[in-house]
């Protein structure tokens, strides 16, 4: 039995949102995506919140948001990726919850992130080199927050879950 929230970090493209509702339905919680619910209360994408306010006004609202999702009783949340640059994020993760890093290759994150134009930081010259320089930078506060690390690969959702479910059950023993 896995009690508690479970929190989903890791790189654009690694999964988290397609895990986490496979994992919500399979262990029958509420499933959250930060970036849909920004976009709910705000009636506007990510993309355009970059353009108007910047990167530092959609970081404020991310952490607005995982301030109040994270409060929610067990939940599945999928964060955005840069949802782990701020320390306030990392410590309301960690405190409130099971956090899960979903990591994937570089060659991975750029072929599952290659024909969306919805991720600002990747509308670039050279996406792989900026997935690259992003990963070299996030990749330490990923590991330093979770609790189990999962690497995403060319297997399976449905194999994917079920390992992250024998995963977090462990943790619990």
């Amino acid at each position: 039995m896995i009690s508690g929230n479970i929190f989903l970090v890791g790189p654009m493209g690694a999964g988290k949102s397609t895990v986490g509702r496979y994992l919500a339905k399979a262990l029958g919680r509420d499933f959250y995506d930060s970036d849909r619910e920004i976009e709910d209360r705000t009636g506007v994408s990510i993309s355009w919140i970059f353009e108007m306010e910047g990167e530092a006004g959609f970081r404020s609202r991310e952490q607005k948001a995982i301030e109040q999702l994270t409060g929610l009783k067990d939940i599945v949340l999928a964060t955005g990726g840069g949802a782990i640059l701020s320390e306030e994020n990392r410590r309301v993760l960690r405190s409130r919850g099971h956090v899960v890093y979903l990591s994937a290759s570089v060659e991975q994150l750029l072929r599952r992130t290659a024909k969306d134009k919805s991720r600002p930081l990747l509308q670039t010259e050279n996406p792989k080199q900026q997935i690259a320089d992003l990963l070299a930078k996030r990749d330490p506060m990923y590991r330093d927050v979770a609790d189990v690390i999962l690497k995403t690969g060319e297997q399976s959702i449905q194999h994917v879950v079920s390992g992250l479910i024998q995963q977090l059950e462990d943790l619990g023993k």
